[in-house]
């Protein structure tokens, strides 16, 4: 059941992120008029680190080295960000896909791949280790 509540913290947390790069992408592409992959970037990055800051305090609640952590999520998006924004590049500017609907598609793929990827690489071997994960274990 622990694994169930973590998947809807991680989904919660992640749909607030997707707000805050839906939104930043929006103002970006649509008022300040940047290039696609300028605004897809730099909503990328706000929406990031949100989402890391949330997980891993609530949903995977580690005492993990948060520069370790961070550095393990960098490596993720080090390689996410440059294939997500390739297939952006490529739908909307190849095929004419509309803007939202790709960024709405590298989303889900985000969502998905992410939280493997921090569930059991990046706080692995420390769920549950920080001070509110030892409170509750305390109170059960």
């Amino acid at each position: 059941m622990k694994e169930f509540w973590r998947v809807v913290k991680f989904t919660l947390f992640s749909i607030s992120a997707g707000l805050i790069e839906i939104g930043t992408f929006t103002l970006l592409n649509e008022i300040a008029h940047l290039p696609y992959w300028v605004s897809y970037l730099i909503a990328l990055v706000l929406s990031v680190l949100w989402n890391f800051t949330l997980n891993r305090k609530y949903t995977f609640k580690s005492a993990a080295n948060v520069p370790v952590a961070m550095m393990k999520v960098a490596a993720f998006y080090l390689v996410f960000t440059p294939l997500s924004t390739g297939l952006e590049h490529i739908l909307t500017m190849r095929f004419g896909w509309n803007e939202y609907l790709v960024t709405a598609i590298n989303m889900l793929l985000n969502f998905v791949t992410e939280f493997l990827y921090q569930r059991f690489f990046v706080f692995g071997s420390s769920i549950d280790t920080n001070e509110k994960a030892m409170k509750e274990a305390h109170e059960e």
